[in-house]
């Protein structure tokens, strides 16, 4: 059994939910002279799925260099990935992390009134000799119809910044969706079942 995991990402959010699967893990983070940003912009004409799949490999492979420059003890290394989707949208699929306010009202009055999809793709590699075992969770949000005023109030309050869609579930994000059909901690970033399946294949102890 191992007893740890390296996670390979900044997110708070990610953070807690392992805390709350009683999963102990050591942080893993990109080196202030590695371009993370770059893994994250879309391919022309790229489809959400494929997107989210092919960034959480990149990433993986990413964290698995990283181990291998640090002299670390040996733990499966856990990454992930989420993004917003807006399926056969002419403006393009994938919504990503807003660059601005402009870019954040954008985003929200697209999915304004809307049903979208949150897919969060979640790859673990049990050892630095074999490809990543990756699986994804799809999620559909109703979002309720937003006033101008109202997507100026929540963009003044610097929750949409850093996040795919530009919300946060979690937060007051949350105030604009009356339902969900699918998994509410992968909306959040990590989905706990998906990541459970994968910590036993890796044969990860909790707490």
């Amino acid at each position: 059994m191992n007893s740890f995991i390296y996670l390979a990402s900044q997110s708070p959010r990610r953070q807690e939910i392992l805390r709350q699967m009683g999963v102990r893990f050591e942080m893993l983070l990109p080196s202030p002279d590695e371009d993370s940003e770059s893994i994250e912009i879309p391919l022309p004409q790229e489809k959400a799925r494929p997107y989210v799949e092919r960034v959480t490999l990149a990433k993986s492979a990413a964290a698995l260099s990283r181990w291998k420059k640090g002299g670390l003890p040996w733990a499966p290394i856990l990454c992930a990935d989420t993004t917003v989707c807006l399926p056969n949208h002419p403006d393009g699929e994938i919504l990503g992390k807003p660059v601005d306010a402009a870019d954040a009202a954008r985003i929200l009055a697209m999915l304004s009134g809307k049903v979208h999809e949150v897919l969060s793709s979640v790859a673990i590699t049990v050892n630095p000799d074999e490809k990543p075992i990756q699986l994804v969770q799809v999620s559909k949000v109703q979002f309720a119809d937003l006033s101008i005023e109202q997507i100026d109030t929540y963009i003044a309050s610097g929750e949409p910044f850093g996040k795919a869609g530009a919300y946060g579930i979690q937060g007051l994000g949350g105030t604009f969706i009356p339902s969900i059909q699918g998994s509410y901690s992968g909306i959040m970033g990590l989905p706990i079942y998906e990541t459970k399946l994968l910590l036993d294949r890796a044969q990860v102890s909790s707490i």
